[in-house]
């Protein structure tokens, strides 16, 4: 019955109504989107439909949370960092230090090492998603060498908005989520709540019972993720706009144990009592006369994670050497401005100056507290040239510098804190592209850009319990992207976008063994090559039937030393679906996904390919209520994302959604 509680609280809510099933539309999705929260590139027209998604299909394909939402593009590879239990994604092979997260244009990606678990953001309350790839606006600011990921939250339209959904779904989980907004006068406020919670997920049938897996449930896979979100703004005039937002996200989960069958692997025994995170920003537009304005983003983003390691399955004990209750402390102050003239004839010149100060303070209990202090520092400038309507050349460079003001280490034998020596770095990222409308139905745009990242804290002080040697004085990496993409419409039926890319990356920071006897460094010593093409159709075969895939073929070579293969990136991903609407109120989609195999670790161990169906339905109950069900891994594969981790089964969800617009 507690599950079922906020079901029957919306089903009474008597400002309920329903989802739309209709297809996107773009005018009123633009409009509700915040617009001030993009960091776009201007001069581009239109919106390239494989690289971003609407909150309207995040909802279509039940994407409840960031990383899932994403591997519905062409291009993103969804993966698992399965002995921490993180859902994260690739971009064209790069991992999320190197295409950082942002919340409405700020970074949020946490300070230590850079990544960020995509399954702790859940999708409920963004208008939309933008992923750049390779060739990302020079305005995000340093570490955007494989692109960028920008989640974009919403703004009201009309006096009063509310809308939501809840629901139940297999491994004894529920969902709920409301929106509401309004805009009044020179006034608007959004603001939204959400809750996913999972006490765990149903296996394949085929999965066959493990050491640490005896059960038909995965164990230890629990999850609970609420979030609150809020943005109030001003609009004094059709130019201007001032706007505070504020996300608060409160998480905990369990970390599942490896069953797999690699020797080298340690199992580990997790939990994750406390993942929080809060973000606290501030954005204006300030126009100067007709021709120039000012953007300003002002921000505080605080990251406490608990992580508690225990001797056994039973989650109970810490004797043993390898039990210990971890904690950390950060967050991260930063800013930017941003100023834009549109002085020139055909001329769009832009400049940004950012600074972002990170802060990470870790301990184990009974330890005092190590700190670390970086700051980093961009100036940009890019400029749009219209050299025709129909033709655009854009060039950006940036200058980036990260000094380290602090880095501490605890000595377990001698209980003193001693510092490392300061360390800095500079970078440069410089990039162009041609934009070129042919026509109003088909666009083609190629691009060149030198990016690249600041190795992490983690990556240059880090001893990984023992078995390396830091080095703080680790440079950039340094990648030189390649991209001509392709995007049209046939017939006024068809939309069809095809890229093909490639990467040459220079002194990647890569593992180089017995510096010391038996310890490994990592280094600046890698070289490599990406390459690879994404296709996609989409094609509304009749009033009420539309179908649509997208393909990606990534390929990525390690030329500095073979042997050490990458991971987690399938060469081949396909993903299709069809989408059929009938009675003006119900609808049946039915979706599949390919990955072909994949390296778990970098020594070999694979994860096999897979393919999973899913299917959905909808329908209109009320003017105001919907209801919608759907069945994944209908076929109930046993597969995995990363080896000796399982992913779940056939499993189902229901829910009841309600729109007021």
């Amino acid at each position: 019955m507690k599950k079922l509680l906020p079901l029957l609280l919306f089903a009474a809510c008597p400002t309920a109504f329903a989802q739309s099933q209709q297809a996107d539309s773009t005018q009123v999705l633009s409009a509700r989107t915040f617009q001030l929260g993009e960091v776009t590139i201007s001069g581009i027209s239109g919106k390239d439909s494989s690289s971003i998604l609407s909150y309207q299909r995040i909802e279509k394909f039940n994407r409840n949370d960031l990383s899932n939402a994403l591997n519905i593009l062409p291009g993103v590879s969804i993966a698992n960092v399965g002995p921490r239990s993180e859902s994260v994604v690739y971009v064209r092979g790069f991992d999320l230090r190197q295409v950082p997260v942002f919340i409405d244009g700020v970074p949020v990606y946490v300070p230590y090492d850079g990544y960020v678990d995509m399954g702790r953001f859940t999708t409920f309350d963004l208008a939309e998603i933008n992923v750049s790839k390779g060739f990302a606006s020079i305005l995000y600011g340093a570490n955007t060498m494989g692109g960028a990921i920008n989640l974009v939250s919403r703004k009201p339209v009309n006096k009063f908005e509310i809308n939501g959904r809840a629901g139940i779904y297999s491994g004894d989980g529920y969902r709920w989520n409301v929106n509401a907004g309004s805009r009044f006068g020179k006034f608007f406020y959004q603001a939204g709540a959400s809750q996913l919670k999972q006490k765990s997920f149903p296996l394949s049938a085929d999965f066959r019972p493990r050491k640490y897996q005896q059960t038909e449930d995965r164990e230890n896979a629990y999850r609970d993720d609420l979030k609150f979100s809020a943005k109030a703004g001003f609009t004094p005039n059709a130019t201007d706009e001032y706007v505070i937002g504020y996300v608060n996200q409160k998480g905990e989960k369990g970390n599942p144990p490896y069953v797999g069958d690699d020797s080298k692997i340690t199992t580990r025994f997790w939990k994750w009592p406390k993942w929080n995170k809060q973000s606290l920003y501030f954005i204006s537009n300030t126009a100067l006369g007709e021709r120039n304005k000012v953007k300003t983003r002002l921000y505080y983003d605080t990251f406490v994670n608990q992580l508690f390691s225990y001797d056994d399955t039973t989650y109970t004990k810490q004797t043993k050497g390898y039990a210990f209750r971890s904690f950390y402390d950060d967050y991260t102050l930063g800013g930017n401005a941003e100023y834009e003239s549109k002085a020139l004839t055909n001329n769009i010149f832009r400049v940004n100056v950012q600074y972002k100060r990170d802060i990470h303070r870790e301990h184990d209990l009974g330890e005092p507290v190590q700190s670390y202090v970086d700051n980093t520092l961009s100036l940009g400038l890019e400029n749009t040239y219209q050299i025709t309507p129909s033709l655009a050349v854009i060039p950006g460079v940036s200058y980036n510098m990260r000094n380290s003001e602090k880095a501490q280490e605890y000595n377990a034998t001698t209980k003193e804190i001693s510092n490392f020596a300061d360390s800095k770095n500079n970078a440069v990222n410089v990039q162009a592209g041609i934009f070129w409308d042919i026509s109003t139905s088909h666009s083609l745009r190629g691009s060149v850009a030198r990016k690249t990242r600041f190795a992490t804290i983690k990556d240059r002080y880090s001893y990984r319990m023992g078995q390396a040697i830091p080095n703080p004085d680790l440079g950039a990496e340094v990648a030189v992207n390649y991209d001509l993409n392709y995007t049209g419409k046939l017939a006024g039926k068809a939309n069809i976008q095809a890229s093909v890319f490639k990467s040459d990356i220079n002194d990647i920071i890569q593992q180089v063994d017995n510096v010391q006897p038996g310890r490994f460094q990592l280094q600046n010593a890698g070289k490599a090559h990406f390459y690879g093409a994404e296709a996609g159709l989409d094609y509304q075969i009749t009033e009420g039937l539309k179908i649509g895939s997208n393909y990606s073929y990534i390929k990525r070579k390690n030329k500095t030393n073979p042997a050490i293969l990458f991971t987690n990136v399938p060469e081949h991903k396909i993903f299709a679906f069809a989408d059929y609407s009938f009675l003006k109120r119900a609808s049946i989609m039915a979706s599949l996904e390919h990955n072909s195999d994949r390296y778990s670790t970098s020594y070999g161990t694979k994860a096999k390919a897979y393919t999973l169906v899913n299917a959905k339905a909808s329908v209109k109950i009320y003017k105001f209520i919907s209801a919608e069900a759907g069945l994944n891994n209908i076929f109930d594969t046993n597969y995995t994302l990363v080896e000796g981790f399982p992913e779940a089964g056939r499993n189902f969800f229901i829910n009841l959604v309600f729109n007021h617009f």
